[in-house]
């Protein structure tokens, strides 16, 4: 859910959490977004202005005019040139001024004059958060004006205290910002309306109660496919093994299925196949799993090795594709440890699987390069489509989400008939 070319204007207001804006813009600048800031004077006693400055390469305003020189600061400008007003963190003392229209700042100035769309990520004690006077003020900002709500998180607060108060993360924010967008851009998506399966995550094959056969998958890839295609308009169907990724909660039109076993991700599947528009493959599905799971735990013998039977599971992509009907758009991943770029090697095998498993396409990764494969937050693939016509599609190092959004705007291209 790209970023790139967006104005987004960053209000920061004083609360502990303010020094998480610096992470906020890092990532907002990264993801290609042009970043502006406004503090309110409180801020600065949290983090400084030079910190923000030098990350966003732009001075920060804080007064509606320079006291040296009389230069003004317009509010008016800053929101028609922003294309999104965050307010991250959002204290109960701005929320009540933002609902009662007080503007004694230029934050608060600013936000009465903006013509974009708003959000706010609020940051305070958990008291203070589920006081009625909060809440009650969050509410006539989201009914009255639209005013986006990033949900805070529960966690250890700054007073000692364990609740619902923390600012979302800054990843959480950047991902609900490009929902946000993206929603608002969906309108003529050949995705829109589409009911697709994403699997992800790693499945889970017990040996016993305690013990189980897995894998390094996260999930992150697969769940941010989900998010992505969901921006666009599409029904997306989650099938989850065990993952540590988590959906940002923006979409209403994520339905997610927990599966932890081969087995089971293939009977949720195979269930949910035949009604799909299309479905990518992007779990790490284990290929064996214990023949003979024991009921109770194994005891460790050290003078004797444990004998494990494996068998097969059942390949869910090549089942799928068997009763693949026409119409249907299937995408898979090949994960290899050959490098990506060598044709005798990760290329040969993706478009091995790229044929047993009837697939319109396959994306293929290496673990050879840098940042790509299990656990990061980046990775380098390369997209061959079933065409032998048409030239493979080598995507350099890049966030998950930006990947995510390349891999979506593909199987567009496929429901709307384009070769890719």
């Amino acid at each position: 859910m790209s970023l790139q070319g967006k104005h987004i204007l960053l209000g920061v207001t004083g609360s502990i959490a303010a020094y998480k804006a610096a992470m906020l813009v890092r990532l907002l600048v990264k993801e290609g977004a042009e970043v502006r800031v406004v503090m309110s004077q409180a801020a600065r006693d949290f983090i400084t202005p030079l910190t923000l400055a030098t990350l966003c390469k732009h001075p920060i305003l804080i007064d509606n005019f320079d006291p040296t020189n009389g230069a003004w600061n317009s509010h008016i400008s800053l929101g028609e040139w922003a294309d999104h007003y965050l307010i991250a963190p959002a204290t109960a003392n701005t929320l009540a001024k933002m609902a009662h229209g007080v503007a004694d700042n230029l934050l608060l100035c600013t936000y009465l004059s903006a013509r974009c769309p708003v959000s706010v990520a609020p940051a305070m004690d958990l008291d203070m958060y589920r006081h009625p006077a909060t809440q009650q003020n969050l509410g006539i900002l989201r009914d009255r004006d639209g005013v986006g709500i990033v949900e805070p998180q529960e966690g250890e607060l700054a007073s000692g205290l364990v609740g619902k108060g923390r600012m979302a993360e800054p990843a959480e924010i950047v991902r609900y910002l490009a929902a946000r967008f993206m929603l608002s851009e969906t309108e003529n998506s050949p995705l829109r309306g589409k009911k697709i399966i994403v699997t992800a995550g790693a499945t889970v094959e017990p040996i016993d109660p305690v013990r189980f056969v897995s894998n390094y998958s996260t999930g992150k890839m697969g769940y941010a496919i989900a998010e992505a295609l969901a921006a666009r308009g599409a029904r997306v169907m989650l099938v989850s093994g065990h993952a540590t990724a988590t959906l940002g909660g923006f979409y209403d039109n994520i339905e997610l299925f927990r599966t932890p076993s081969a087995a089971e991700m293939y009977e949720t599947c195979a269930r949910l196949f035949p009604e799909a528009d299309g479905a990518v493959f992007c779990a790490a599905v284990a290929d064996y799993t214990p023949a003979h799971p024991a009921e109770e735990k194994h005891k460790h013998h050290p003078d004797r090795p444990l004998i494990l039977e494996l068998k097969p599971t059942r390949d869910i992509a090549a089942e799928m594709g068997r009763i693949k009907r026409p119409g249907q758009v299937t995408l898979g991943f090949a994960l290899e440890t050959a490098a990506a770029t060598d044709e005798g090697g990760g290329v040969a095998y993706a478009q091995k699987k790229l044929e047993s498993k009837n697939l319109d396409a396959i994306v293929l990764n290496s673990l050879r390069d840098a940042g790509a494969g299990f656990g990061t937050d980046t990775n380098k693939v390369t997209i061959i489509d079933r065409d032998p016509d048409l030239p493979h599609l080598s995507l350099p190092l890049k966030s998950k989400m930006a990947v995510a959004e390349d891999i979506a705007e593909y199987i567009g291209r496929k429901f709307g008939g384009c070769r890719s």
